[in-house]
């Protein structure tokens, strides 16, 4: 795993957190307490809950074990918001976490102030600022899900209500293209600079044939194109998987998508054509593939083609805007990018020692890589090795896909 230590600037690291912080608590500024408790489904959490265990996190892994003095703010709240942590003790199951109408949403933001006064003392102590780095990166993490969760449970509101209420970006027109690469034996993975999860290294070599990457994104327009096509009525474009779940649950279309509107975060809006098409599932993203004559990119071809794009940029978290995917000249931005890699431990991968261990490596099965970021990520949190995870069912995210082709 690579470390961080403590030489650098604990002033700057200390505004880092106090920013990732506030961000969260802006999130759910306009948010009624019964707005942050609402569950629509187990894969989503309520908007408090993501509140509250990212401030376990910190509580747990930097206060608990790191300043003997240190007494647990609520002795129940590690049962209630601890999450996947086995090594942690007993947990509430995920589908119940819509039914804790306590603690309120009030007394998570009380508890939050204690933990943030409590790490900021202990900041200029730590030997190793590793785990600092990783509770932010975690903390970034939960408000995209926060965001992506809240937008599951408006959407089933007969209302529609917004979680923003200004505009759209505007949409950026990108010509169609490829990105074009001549294969051989490159580098991936994480060099070791910097902050990265443990799941993005060790870096190392693999070999790459000739293959072309689109420089845009998948469409609205061309996914209306493929369900007039009865996309969704062919079997020979789906995998036997994803045709099973095609049948078993009448999908139609991408999740959202109401005729010739779309559910967003700033409510029922008319659906651009030339907009990115989101919120669709692996199953989709490859039949689609299929059906247009191409396939999609590995994760390692992705990569190498993303070195010349800056991470940070393109359509990201930007809350002068409501967030959409409305198109980006770089890699990065919009929605996240499925690729056919399965996600899978690299050679010489080593979990993190201790219950951070459980974080990402025992979630390698069963599951795809997906690469860039989303309009609800927050800029800084992505770079060209970063690997995001999902099963291929799922679509309650902001993904969508980028086309590929040999050469």
């Amino acid at each position: 795993m690579p470390r961080v230590l403590v030489s650098e600037n604990i002033r700057s690291l200390a505004a880092r957190f106090e920013e990732t912080r506030k961000l969260s608590e802006t999130l759910v500024g306009s948010l009624s307490d019964a707005d942050a408790t609402i569950q629509s489904m187990e894969d989503a959490s309520p908007a408090k809950w993501h509140l509250a265990h990212t401030t376990w996190f910190w509580e747990t892994f930097l206060l608990r074990d790191h300043v003997k003095s240190y007494r647990l703010f609520n002795e129940k709240y590690p049962y209630l918001f601890n999450s996947y942590y086995n090594s942690e003790g007993e947990r509430i199951g995920r589908s119940t976490r819509g039914i804790l109408s306590r603690p309120t949403l009030e007394e998570i933001l009380i508890w939050r102030a204690h933990v943030n006064e409590e790490i900021l003392c202990l900041l200029d102590k730590l030997e190793d600022t590793y785990l600092v780095h990783l509770g932010i990166a975690h903390e970034q993490q939960h408000q995209e899900l926060l965001l992506t969760d809240l937008k599951h449970a408006f959407f089933h509101s007969p209302l529609g209500p917004r979680i923003f209420r200004n505009r759209l970006k505007n949409t950026i027109q990108i010509e169609p293209g490829w990105y074009e690469h001549r294969g051989g034996l490159t580098v991936v993975g994480h060099d070791g600079d910097h902050f990265a999860f443990d799941n993005e290294g060790p870096c190392h070599q693999v070999l790459i044939e000739p293959f072309g990457l689109s420089k845009k994104l998948v469409t609205n327009r061309e996914w209306d194109q493929f369900i007039k096509d009865g996309g969704y009525q062919k079997p020979n474009l789906w995998l036997s998987d994803g045709w099973d779940w095609v049948c078993t649950n009448s999908i139609t279309a991408p999740l959202y998508w109401s005729d010739n509107q779309s559910f967003t975060l700033g409510g029922w809006q008319t659906r651009d054509p030339d907009h990115p098409v989101t919120h669709i599932s692996y199953y989709e993203a490859d039949a689609f593939a299929t059906w247009a004559g191409f396939r999609l990119p590995t994760e390692f071809e992705w990569e190498v083609i993303s070195k010349d794009h800056v991470a940070s940029g393109g359509n990201q978290l930007d809350l002068s805007c409501s967030p959409h995917p409305v198109g980006s000249d770089t890699l990065f931005g919009d929605c996240w990018q499925f690729t056919r890699s399965a996600y899978l431990p690299y050679p010489r991968y080593l979990p993190a020692e201790g219950a951070v261990g459980e974080y990402n490596g025992k979630f390698m099965s069963g599951q795809f890589v997906l690469k860039g970021s989303s309009c609800v990520t927050v800029p800084g949190h992505s770079r060209s090795s970063y690997r995001n995870f999902f099963y291929p069912h799922q679509r309650w995210q902001f993904t969508g896909l980028r086309l590929a082709k040999d050469l």
